[in-house]
């Protein structure tokens, strides 16, 4: 009976590693194509409470399908990271650490504070429009003014936009130098800067930002997938 010498074992821990790495990254891609059109379908989300609750009627399923969809997205972002993490960091330790670290702080802000606002809102609605009086009305309404309060302001942009596109820069600054792949990489350039530009508050640069993401990820995901690649460090 063959024995696995612990190279050989922990070679192939990083394979598999690199391969679930990369369907998840394939995964975030499909997700993010699908929940680009739903918020096209629904429209940009109003800035108040009494906005919302007025803007909600009829909307409330597809916002719970983009919340639940955004939630498995992030999730998603943490085998990525440690995909990229195994492919890259032998080649740039501290960029990639550095890029590992903003990627996993996007998921755990983007979770507490961007969906469970929005999961909040809705359970707001739902409880508002079931409501017998006025004085219970009230106080959903005045909670929800709290509740969408947050994303009106441009910290929730630095957390859910900014951080997660330095990640993005820093790792496709480490494929540069670990002939990754040229695609990834410059895609990922090109991304990381839309997005830390957004911090302008400009639409544009936000959705290039995001189209940009989705094709980054893609393509990450078919280099990982491809990970016996003569020009991938192992």
């Amino acid at each position: 009976m063959l024995e696995v010498s612990p190279t050989n074992a922990a070679a192939l821990a990083e394979r598999q590693w690199r391969r679930w790495g990369g369907i998840a990254a394939l995964a975030l891609a499909v997700g993010y194509v699908t929940i680009i059109p739903l918020f096209t379908w629904v429209g940009a989300p109003p800035a108040t409470g009494e906005a919302w609750f007025r803007y909600l009627p009829g909307k409330t399923a597809i916002w719970w399908v983009i919340v639940w969809l955004s939630v498995v997205t992030d999730l998603l972002y943490l085998p990525v990271a440690r995909a990229l993490w195994l492919a890259l960091g032998k080649v740039g330790r501290a960029p990639m650490l550095a890029a590992v670290v903003c990627l996993h702080l996007f998921v755990i802000l983007d979770l507490a504070v961007t969906w469970t606002h929005y999961a909040s809102l809705l359970a707001l609605f739902q409880n508002y429009s079931s409501a017998a009086d006025e004085v219970h009305r009230a106080a959903y309404l005045a909670a929800a003014e709290y509740a969408s309060s947050i994303s009106a302001t441009p910290l929730l942009t630095f957390y859910i936009i900014v951080i997660p596109s330095a990640g993005v820069l820093l790792a496709s600054i480490t494929m540069i130098k670990a002939r990754f792949g040229k695609a990834s990489a410059w895609t990922g350039v090109v991304t990381g800067v839309f997005g830390l530009l957004s911090l302008t508050g400009s639409f544009p640069l936000v959705m290039a930002n995001a189209l940009g993401a989705t094709l980054w990820f893609f393509l990450v995901g078919v280099r990982l997938l491809r990970g016996d690649s003569k020009e991938m460090p192992l």
